[in-house]
C-alpha cells in the first residue's frame, strides 16, 4: 500500500516529497571559503525543558531531545577532530531531534526547538513541525544520515554541516488512526542537506542552527 503524498512547507517547490522526509525549506547556495552563510546571526537564549527526567544521554545542554521508540534518528557519521566542528556537528543532530520531538509532541514550543535553532533556523523548524500537525500525521521508523562533512569559517564562529539522509524506512503515521503511509522506495528517499551551526554567545559549547538548505532527491546519496 502506498503512502499519500505531504504536502512540504509553502518555501519548498517539492510538493511530491514526504515533508521532512525531503525536509525542505531552501536552495543548496551557501558560499564558498569563509564565507558561510549565517554567520553572525543573533542567537536565541535556550530555554530548560520542564519535562519529567529523561536518560542523560537525552538531555544534553540539559535540554530533553528524547524520542519516542518507533521514531529512530542514526547518525553514522564520524566526529571530525576539530572541537569545534565536533560540538557543531553533535548539536545539527540534536536540532534535527528537536525537529522530529516537535512533531511527535505536537508543537513548535518544545524547549529542544528553541535550544539548537535561531533565526532562520529556528523558523524552519516552526514550519516544518506546523505542517507535520496541520496534517494529521506523526512520523515512524528510522532516518538514516551519513556521510557528514564539516567546514568553519576563520573565527571559528560558524560551522557548516552538510550530510546524506536516507529516508526509505521513515514513513508518516497518521495520529489518529495510526495508519503508516508508506509507498515504494524512489529518489525521494535521498537528501542533501548543508545546516549553518552558529555559536551560541552564553550557551557553553552550545552551536544552532541559523540556516538550513536541502538538495532533495539527491542522487550523490545513493
Amino acid at each position: 500500500m502506498k503512502r499519500r503524498t505531504l504536502p512540504t512547507a509553502a518555501a519548498f517547490a517539492a510538493a511530491t516529497a514526504l515533508l521532512l522526509t525531503a525536509c525542505g525549506g531552501g536552495d543548496d547556495s551557501s558560499a564558498d571559503g569563509d564565507q558561510i552563510a549565517g554567520a553572525g546571526k543573533e542567537s536565541a537564549q535556550p530555554s530548560k525543558s520542564a519535562e519529567p527526567a529523561a536518560p542523560q544521554q537525552d538531555k544534553p545542554d540539559g535540554v530533553d531531545v528524547s524520542l519516542p521508540a518507533d521514531m529512530n534518528l542514526v547518525f553514522d557519521w564520524d566526529k571530525p577532530e576539530d572541537e569545534n566542528e565536533a560540538a557543531a556537528m553533535d548539536d545539527a543532530a540534536n536540532y534535527l531531534r528537536a525537529i522530529y520531538r516537535g512533531v511527535d509532541r505536537r508543537t513548535t514550543k518544545d524547549a529542544a526547538i528553541t535550544a539548537y535553532s535561531t533565526g532562520e533556523g529556528l523558523h524552519y523548524a516552526e514550519t516544518q513541525v506546523n505542517e507535520w500537525i496541520k496534517g494529521g500525521w506523526t512520523g515512524t521508523g528510522t532516518r538514516r544520515h551519513y556521510d557528514a562533512t564539516t567546514r568553519s569559517t576563520s573565527n571559528g564562529e560558524s560551522v557548516e554541516v552538510a550530510f546524506c539522509a536516507d529516508t526509505g524506512k521513515f514513513y508518516g503515521k497518521e495520529v489518529k488512526t495510526g495508519k503508516v503511509l508508506k509507498e515504494d522506495p524512489s529518489l525521494k528517499d535521498f537528501n542533501y542537506y548543508k545546516i549553518i551551526m552558529v555559536k551560541h554567545p552564553t550557551g557553553d559549547g552550545l552551536w544552532q542552527a541559523s540556516k538550513v538548505f536541502v538538495e532533495t532527491e539527491a542522487k550523490k546519496c545513493r
